[in-house]
């Protein structure tokens, strides 16, 4: 069936954040928190992984943390900070860096985003994000500018569920009014984005940044899309 929608994963495929450590870094440091930015960059992603690990398959982490999504950024924040070796952080600490990655400030937009989103809208495709992320996101989307390529955003802390899970996908297909086989979705997770689509029957595309996928930018993603299985 012809593809009438493209849904996209948010980060590491429409952005990413090139100096986490030195955001981190330099709002505890106003908390009195005093860590070099090397090592919390270091943490971030793997304290990201423990706590996924922690979570239940069928859940949410934000929605199922009982402080909801600023409950588990604080917990987030709070566990990278014991692993540095440094002392509790306050939780006003936890709160401004909540406030300051809801912004456009921490964030890179990959330089082939806009073009791809552009020419995917020219060619009458239809549009929507996808992505294991809080509420904030449709208000970074917006300080972003790219709000306005999308018809929807689902987020998995409104859904209940995270990528893979089937439930987000086919919350998107809902929103969108379509069926699996005319929709692709691309993201840069094999698991989350790629198996996840595919079991619930959509085509999928790999966005790989470093290599490896099925696209290594989304330029290209506009001529892979007949292709896409």
């Amino acid at each position: 069936m012809t593809c009438r929608a493209v849904t996209l994963d948010f980060t590491r495929t429409l952005v990413h954040a090139p100096d986490p450590g030195g955001v981190y870094a330099r709002v505890l440091a106003r908390h009195g928190v005093e860590l070099p930015a090397g090592e919390l960059e270091r943490l971030v992603p793997v304290v990201w992984r423990e706590l996924g690990c922690a979570a239940r398959p069928d859940h949410d982490r934000f929605a199922a943390h009982p402080g909801g999504a600023r409950g588990f950024w604080r917990h987030f924040v709070a566990r990278v900070v014991e692993l540095a070796g440094g002392p509790p952080p306050s939780p006003f600490a936890a709160a401004e860096l909540f406030e300051v990655f809801a912004t456009a400030a921490p964030w890179q937009v990959y330089g082939d985003v806009r073009p791809a989103l552009a020419a995917l809208g020219r060619a009458g495709l239809r549009l929507a994000v996808v992505s294991n992320w809080d509420e904030r996101l449709p208000r970074l989307l917006a300080a972003l500018g790219l709000a306005g390529h999308f018809e929807a955003v689902v987020v998995s802390a409104e859904v209940g569920v995270e990528k893979p899970h089937p439930r987000i996908f086919e919350a998107a297909l809902e929103r969108l009014g379509l069926a699996a086989d005319e929709v692709v979705h691309v993201g840069d997770h094999e698991v989350e984005d790629i198996e996840g689509a595919r079991a619930v029957g959509l085509r999928a595309l790999r966005l790989a940044r470093e290599g490896g996928g099925d696209l290594a930018t989304l330029e290209e993603l506009p001529a892979a899309l007949p292709r896409a299985r």
